[in-house]
């Protein structure tokens, strides 16, 4: 019985860490493939490069939010094919990198070694062609 148990122990609690380490990489997967989505889309429907910009923002805090990371955890760039950026059909690009804090490591090892997993999307998508140009 003895035995078991030390067996079931080691073997059990790395399994349990990386089934929840493999869980919170995926969500940082969907949180960069849907704010990548979503900030293209909020981009080209947009009145103005510059609402566009915010719309694409606020599509990444609440992509990110959504999967339970801190607003702060990804980083948006968008990239515009043509200038003005909605030029009627130019492209426009967004990459969304996402850093996934490894679970239960504390913030004091943090900063001697980075223990994170860089997660990364990117999307495009075309300004629709019989609009007028928009600044």
């Amino acid at each position: 019985m003895v035995e078991f148990l030390g067996v079931a122990l080691i073997l059990l609690i790395p399994l349990v860490y990386l089934v929840v380490t493999l869980g919170r990489v995926q969500a940082g997967a969907f949180a960069a493939e849907g704010a990548a989505r979503e900030a293209v889309r909020a981009m080209v429907t947009a009145e103005s490069a510059a609402a566009g910009t915010a719309r694409a923002e606020a599509a990444l805090g609440i992509a990110l939010t959504d999967q339970g990371f801190a607003r702060d955890a990804g980083a948006l760039t968008l990239e515009c094919s043509a200038s003005p950026c909605l030029t009627p059909g130019g492209a426009v690009g967004a990459v969304v990198r996402v850093e996934v804090p490894l679970p239960l490591v504390p913030d004091a090892v943090r900063g001697w070694v980075p223990l994170s997993v860089p997660v990364e999307a990117a999307r495009g998508g075309t300004v629709d062609e019989y609009t007028e140009a928009r600044p």
